[in-house]
């Protein structure tokens, strides 16, 4: 900003010296934090393994190449258990958040001082906890396998889906909605017509997302015990056969890939 000073020429300044000053020190603290961080994490870090890494993941890749491709006929129903995983968990996750989003949102709610908060604690619940935790929770009360694993995808992706779901019915245009009303339209007609028709596309879009992500998530779910590639995975990392492990990790990215261009392709023909 453009700052006068008497009997000298104009001097232009981004900012003003208060401002100035509000800067650097949030600088100063930044670095101040940072610098302590670091300390603390050095102090807790054997600095001799990090040194020794580089030839470490060097005799590990020289053991894991060439991949054990025989390996692969016993994967077939690792990864389809993977794959049920996360569409199982998916669906049922999308079933139950439906009807969380439409409490949880301002516009379709009963009761905004009662119904809502339940709601949002529902979704905020799910979403704290990660699918790992979920699983080793569910592994203990109902055992080891994939319908641990399911159960941990749907939890986990409820309170996703019900986010981003009410934020879209919060966001419907009101005048198409109130149309339906006044031509006398009972409340489950002007849901079916004024705002499902409305948020079609961001449900569908909500949900290819997340079941791509959920594919992801279930690769690694096996390493607690929910079932899927990751039992694999964590048996050969167990006995250290690492080409077996390699191969694992390829039919894994190989799995991630093709779930990432069929949700591209599914998001791409929705919008």
């Amino acid at each position: 900003m453009p700052v006068f000073e008497k009997g000298e020429s104009k001097v232009w300044q981004r900012r003003t010296r208060t401002q100035s000053l509000f800067h650097w020190a949030m600088w100063l603290t930044g670095t101040a934090v940072f610098v302590y961080c670091w300390e603390r994490i050095s102090e807790a870090t054997t600095w001799f393994f990090v040194w020794d890494a580089p030839r470490i993941s060097a005799d590990i890749w020289t053991r894991a190449t060439p991949p054990r491709w025989e390996y692969v006929s016993q994967l077939g129903g690792p990864i389809w258990d993977t794959l049920n995983i996360a569409t199982l968990g998916t669906i049922i996750a999308i079933c139950l958040a439906v009807p969380v989003a439409f409490l949880a949102a301002r516009n379709t709610t009963p009761s905004v001082l009662i119904v809502r908060p339940i709601a949002l604690l529902v979704i905020v619940s799910s979403r704290s906890i990660n699918s790992l935790i979920w699983a080793l929770l569910l592994i203990a009360i109902i055992g080891p396998g994939v319908l641990a694993g399911v159960l941990a995808i749907a939890i986990r992706s409820i309170g996703f889906c019900a986010k981003l779901l009410y934020e879209a019915i919060e966001e419907i245009d009101e005048s198409q909605v109130e149309a339906i009303r006044a031509v006398g339209a009972r409340p489950w007609q002007v849901m079916t017509y004024g705002i499902v028709p409305q948020i079609l596309p961001a449900f569908a879009g909500i949900t290819v997302f997340r079941w791509d992500i959920n594919i992801r998530e279930s690769t690694v779910l096996g390493l607690v015990g929910a079932g899927g590639i990751g039992l694999q995975l964590q048996a050969s990392l167990n006995v250290l056969a690492w080409p077996q492990v390699s191969l694992i990790l390829l039919v894994i990215l190989v799995a991630v890939i093709i779930s990432e261009w069929i949700s591209a392709k599914v998001r791409g023909a929705i919008i």
